[in-house]
């Protein structure tokens, strides 16, 4: 408003000229000066940093039931969640913080059936209704809490991102309305710092057990503007398909990506803080991770991570307690590096081996594995098309570990359906190379240097480097513009494993059943027996 002001100021002027023979000589210069000022009061008004915040929260959950509760009581339960979540960003709003992001399931947990989880829903807006419920809380319904988000964001001056449930009624001239009469969606919600809703999305990629949500339509593409930067939003399983995760970086550009999350760790490749970090790197955007603290569940690991390094983490199995990271960003993120993923791995040849290759499972799929023999040396080991290649050092060879080098390229089928291409140095259960590819926690040896690359059929890479103790290695490693992912200098811990994780997207088999509305309808549940990475509903 002030520049349109002084700009209307500055014609006005020019009006009081036009019986000049000098006007075009004068307006020109007025023209030029305008722009000027408008380019230096944009530069001011725009941040080339801000400080961000993201909340691991230790969410109180729901008493199981079969009946749903009252809409009281599922608000006391909110409100439990809320007061915690109002510690923390009055805190990170104390500090500074321009943006704090809280968890998937982080205001009313999980154990839930699609009835059971109704009394927790709101009807949430189309954030282009220009809503700021604190204000105008009846406007739409009754949202106690929309109402609560949107004051705490707009009593502390700090955008908040949260996750909620939404309710959407349908009838039968929706031919996939479900049978109870209403949509329920997994959503995220995002109050500026004024308190207006500027945000909604509703999480596409559900993963197994969260039959209480139906799957939008259509992938839902959600970005929101800030002066510190384009930001996009989406949820926990999100992060492994194309949309709206690549989207939102590929065609829409975003700086920045929210990340509402209940992720369960899954070594060796798929533990919260060393996926997360690498989608940052891989995707070249800043990554603010909000996971849940439930340990006997191992859901713990949030971050904040940049395109080149992690700026904070945390991974605590030990305690119960949340904890609130803060930490600055660049604004603008479009200096992505371009790699090309095979270049280097194609231009060599093979490393010649007299080791015998064997096969190990990680995360149920089947890799062909090299047992690394020696303190030092340089592997290659190929599956279909992926051949690795593997340069290391270590600083000793100790009898009582063992590391492999291994590849994986094919289809993975187990919670959810995506094509993988991964080359991965790991260290392997036990002594014996049939633990290869089980989940490992701790290690000893430490490597001097090493260098790994792959003949990958894909652009979509992620880096991971993760230490003994489920440790990053922040500035300790990079990534080459030929597709090399190496160390700059001896780790400064134990390696659990280095590894490019590579997804093959087009090669993904949907399956339709999972996204037809009509097939979630009240009283069903799915029983999982095996382990759940995001939001659970059991």
């Amino acid at each position: 408003m002030r520049i349109f002001s002084l700009v209307s100021a500055i014609w006005r002027t020019c009006s009081l000229y036009q019986q000049s023979s000098d006007f075009s000589m004068i307006t020109s210069q007025l023209l030029v000066y305008v722009a000027v000022l408008v380019l230096c009061v944009l530069k001011v008004s725009s941040r080339d940093t801000f400080i961000a915040a993201v909340y691991e929260h230790a969410v109180k959950l729901p008493n199981a039931t079969l009946v749903p509760v009252s809409h009281e009581e599922a608000l006391a339960l909110m409100n439990q969640n809320l007061d915690l979540l109002e510690a923390a960003i009055t805190s990170a709003a104390n500090q500074g913080a321009h943006i704090i992001v809280t968890p998937e399931d982080g205001i009313y947990g999980w154990n839930f059936s699609r009835e059971t989880i109704y009394p927790y829903l709101e009807d949430i807006p189309d954030p282009g209704v220009n809503w700021i419920p604190c204000n105008n809380p009846k406007r739409f319904g009754y949202t106690p809490v929309q109402e609560r988000l949107s004051c705490l964001a707009k009593d502390n001056s700090i955008y908040i991102v949260a996750n909620i449930g939404d309710k959407k009624p349908c009838n039968a001239s929706d031919s996939q309305c479900p049978l109870d009469g209403r949509y329920q969606y997994n959503t995220d919600v995002v109050f500026d710092s004024q308190g207006k809703l500027v945000a909604r999305y509703h999480k596409h990629n559900l993963f197994m057990g969260e039959n209480q949500f139906n799957v939008p339509k259509k992938p839902e593409v959600v970005t929101f503007d800030t002066n510190f930067g384009r930001f996009g939003i989406f949820t926990c399983f999100d992060i492994l398909f194309y949309d709206p995760a690549v989207t939102l970086v590929k065609d829409f550009h975003v700086d920045t990506i929210v990340f509402p999350t209940a992720w369960m760790n899954v070594l060796p490749h798929l533990s919260a803080i060393q996926f997360h970090s690498a989608w940052a790197m891989g995707m070249g955007v800043n990554f603010l991770a909000s996971n849940i603290h439930h340990p006997s569940k191992r859901m713990t690991g949030s971050g904040i991570y940049a395109p080149d390094s992690p700026r904070a983490f945390h991974y605590d199995m030990k305690t119960k307690e949340g904890k609130l990271l803060l930490s600055q960003l660049d604004s603008y993120t479009h200096h992505r590096i371009m790699v090309n993923w095979t270049s280097y791995a194609s231009s060599i040849k093979a490393f010649p081996t007299e080791n015998q290759e064997f096969t190990g499972t990680a995360f149920f799929d089947e890799f062909t594995f090299l047992e690394l023999t020696r303190v030092t040396g340089n592997y290659t080991v190929c599956q279909k098309k992926l051949c690795c290649h593997l340069s290391y050092k270590m600083s000793e060879k100790r009898t009582d570990e063992v590391y492999a080098l291994g590849a994986f390229d094919g289809l993975h089928v187990v919670e959810g359906r995506y094509y993988l291409q991964i080359c991965t140095l790991l260290k392997c259960k036990t002594a014996h190379v049939h633990t290869c590819g089980g989940a490992v926690e701790t290690a000893s040896t430490r490597f001097e240097m090493f260098s790994l690359s792959g003949t990958f059929g894909t652009q979509y890479v992620f880096p991971e480097v993760l230490l003994s103790e489920t440790q990053l290695a922040p500035g300790e490693f990079q990534v080459s513009s030929d597709g090399r992912l190496f160390s700059m200098k001896p780790l400064s811990g134990p390696l659990l494993t280095v590894t490019l994780f590579g997804r093959i997207y087009e090669k993904d088999q949907t399956l339709k059943a999972s996204s037809d509305p009509r097939s979630q309808v009240p009283g069903v549940m799915l029983l999982v027996i095996i382990p759940i990475v995001c939001s659970l509903s059991w």
